[in-house]
């Protein structure tokens, strides 16, 4: 009788043990089916969300069946738990396995934000502004305080910014942005400073992120930058003036309008090459590494001027007479079409 009763009970508890495992097994596989996702969906765990509080979210949000599963899921594997604060991207054909994958491993969405060559510190500051989910830390900061942050104090904020895409999470701040782009601005110049050409007109890597700048905003073509350099370099060698006129419109501000009058070239701003020797002050715009290698490894040559042809490409000449030809052939009789820059097929920005 007794042997009897112990023979039903083990057998009962072994149907419910077997009954639990084949439920618990069939919860788990649940984990294993595609969410109910007809379209991409941004979902954000906020930092000091717990793993508990995600899996009832993703119940009330219809992407597990029951939050249960998830919490059996971490007693199975206690590693799931491990969830990263942030923001994640869950796709359709995801199952609820993978977006908790997703975040144990921390692949948040990723955007990004662009700082364009030629560009200026402004421009950099308001595609910051236009970033979306990008916490703007700095909006109403001067641009010494930024500076003082980045740990330039009293620095000039032009052409420190090294211009690249840069990507970001959400959480991230604009500051951070502002940070990498300063950082990678110092260790490009100063690789390019370090490998640079001998007898160069430049007594600091300053200068020639100086010169960078305006031979960025002198040429879209890649090929020209150098032969850009050779000119500028040779004319500093022999103590010629610049003559650059995208110095004398940075130097101008806001009342630049899109053309250059002969009483612009005649004010004096420090900016104004055709009215001061050497460089100017400080960078005139954001120079790339093509720009920077250019500046520190000119172009040999004998030539000493060059005019814009209209099709983003110049024309170089070595004596003031050729160069007045020049002139005359390109600028005084300018095409319907003229641009300064290449066509954005060709590699450029398109017209200035």
């Amino acid at each position: 009788m007794i042997k009897s009763f112990v023979i039903a009970v083990v057998a009962s508890v072994l149907v419910t043990v077997a009954g639990a495992a084949l439920w618990s097994w069939q919860g788990l596989k649940t984990l294993e089916v595609a969410a109910d996702l007809q379209e991409p969906m941004l979902y954000l765990v906020p930092r000091g969300t717990s793993y508990n509080a995600v899996a009832h979210d993703l119940e009330q949000k219809g992407l597990v069946d029951k939050a249960i599963w998830l919490k059996l899921l971490a007693r199975v594997e206690p590693e799931m738990t491990a969830i990263r604060a942030g923001e994640y991207e869950f796709h359709p054909g995801m199952t609820p396995r993978d977006m908790i994958a997703l975040m144990v491993r921390g692949d948040t969405k990723v955007r990004t934000v662009q700082f364009i060559e030629g560009k200026r510190f402004r421009d950099a500051r308001a595609a910051l502004a236009r970033a979306a989910h990008l916490e703007q830390l700095t909006a109403d900061w001067p641009a010494d305080r930024i500076m003082a942050e980045l740990g330039d104090e009293g620095a000039h904020p032009e052409g420190r910014l090294f211009p690249d895409t840069y990507a970001y999470s959400r959480g991230d701040s604009d500051l951070d942005i502002l940070r990498r782009a300063y950082e990678k601005m110092n260790n490009v110049l100063a690789e390019e400073w370090a490998g640079r050409a001998d007898d160069l007109p430049y007594e600091t890597p300053y200068e020639a992120l100086i010169m960078a700048s305006i031979i960025e905003r002198e040429t879209g073509v890649p090929g020209e930058r150098q032969d850009i350099a050779g000119v500028f370099v040779r004319r500093l060698q022999r103590g010629m003036r610049l003559q650059t006129d995208p110095t004398v419109i940075y130097g101008m501000g806001d009342a630049y309008e899109g053309r250059i009058t002969r009483r612009d070239l005649r004010t004096h701003t420090p900016y104004n090459t055709y009215r001061i020797s050497g460089l100017p002050p400080t960078p005139i715009a954001l120079p790339g590494r093509a720009a920077i290698h250019a500046a520190v490894h000119p172009a040999e040559g004998d030539t000493y001027y060059f005019v814009a042809r209209g099709d983003g490409s110049h024309k170089f000449s070595r004596t003031l007479e050729d160069h007045r030809r020049a002139v005359r052939e390109y600028q005084l009789n300018r095409r319907d079409d003229y641009r300064s820059w290449p066509a954005p097929d060709d590699g450029g920005e398109g017209t200035e």
